[in-house]
């Protein structure tokens, strides 16, 4: 059963609508829910961040924004840097249409969200103050608090963008391009001398600038996106080992499944029976 982590443990009084919660580093934790609702921010390094038995990989400039109804973990973590802002909507002054300004919460079928590396200067600007005012209890501090959410959420709709949206990415720097290219395009080749080349950034640069911000290289984190994707198409999806292969990458199903069993501990098959395991396994030579 997931833990229940509450409003009392987190907010310092019951009146006070937002708290800010620093986990630098982020260290691995259990499946648990809130009694708030949440932003998640992250500012580098790297880890698996599983929401509702959805496994996302998670590096500098990742957004979630999550309901109480939501339940996830965090683990496999490497010098994960983020922010949670948590929130009670109940407990909001300003007449606003907050629906309009926070995205709904991911459901299996939604992609993540990414902040730009602009967005990331300003929300940083906007969370540090933020998490000052927040910790006040006089009306006046409460709502500079309120206020200086509404700046971050709407620092957040300006400069993030859908994963599964990556065409509309805003104005970005060379690492959002890069991200946004990666996240894109699971399913085809990638070749980061040719990115470059159309986007006249130097290579080098580029593959420094992404370890240092992630902890990975450019290989490793692709790798480990298509494996994300590969668990999330096993558990909930019906189509042939070889089809899972293909939309994650894999020309090979064979190497596919390599890749997979030496990563996971478990063959394809095996991985997706363990979630339906009264149902058949499907035919595929791969499978195995």
């Amino acid at each position: 059963m997931a833990l229940i982590l509450t409003r009392d443990d987190y907010f310092p009084a019951s009146n006070l609508p937002i708290a800010v919660a620093e986990r630098m580093p982020q260290p691995s934790f259990p499946p648990h829910r809130h009694e708030f609702s949440e932003i998640v921010i992250v500012w580098r390094g790297n880890g698996l961040h599983v929401l509702n038995d959805r496994p996302w990989l998670i590096t500098c400039g990742d957004v979630f924004y999550l309901h109480d109804s939501d339940c996830h973990s965090y683990d496999s973590v490497h010098d994960l840097a983020l922010d949670n802002i948590l929130y009670c909507p109940d407990r909001f002054r300003l007449a606003l249409d907050w629906g309009q300004l926070l995205p709904a919460p991911q459901s299996e079928a939604s992609g993540g969200w990414r902040l730009t590396t602009r967005g990331m200067v300003q929300a940083r600007t906007v969370i540090s103050q933020l998490e000052r005012e927040s910790r006040k209890t006089d009306a006046l501090s409460i709502q500079l608090a309120e206020a200086l959410f509404l700046q971050l959420a709407l620092i957040l709709r300006r400069h993030g963008y859908a994963t599964d949206k990556p065409w509309a990415l805003p104005e970005g720097e060379q690492l959002d391009l890069l991200m946004s290219a990666l996240q894109g395009g699971l399913g085809k080749p990638f070749d980061l001398a040719t990115f470059c080349a159309q986007h006249q950034l130097n290579e080098r640069a580029l593959k420094q600038l992404f370890r240092q911000q992630t902890g990975m290289t450019i290989g490793h984190y692709l790798r480990q996106l298509q494996l994300c994707q590969a668990r999330y198409l096993l558990r909930t999806q019906d189509c042939l080992i070889s089809e899972v292969a293909a939309r994650c990458g894999f020309d090979d199903s064979n190497y596919f499944s390599v890749v997979f069993t030496r990563e996971t501990g478990l063959t394809p098959s095996a991985w997706r029976q363990q979630f339906m395991p009264s149902r058949p396994a499907l035919l595929d030579k791969a499978q195995a």
